[in-house]
């Protein structure tokens, strides 16, 4: 399955299979577009959590 990114244009990417858990809203989690580390899974998140937090890093502040 292609892996398709925030702006739309898809690309062949290897998809890992898993069965994982959202650190933030619990949701299940079946395939990701990389291996995570083990020792890293309670960072975890969603696609749906991921773009929440990108979105909240892309707002701007005003310059002084």
């Amino acid at each position: 399955m292609p892996y398709n990114n925030d702006d739309g244009r898809g690309f062949d990417r290897k998809m890992h299979q898993g069965d994982w858990k959202c650190s933030k809203c619990s949701a299940a989690i079946t395939e990701l577009p990389f291996e995570p580390d083990p020792e890293r899974l309670s960072q975890l998140l969603c696609r749906d959590c991921h773009r929440q937090k990108r979105a909240s890093f892309t707002t701007r502040r005003p310059y002084r």
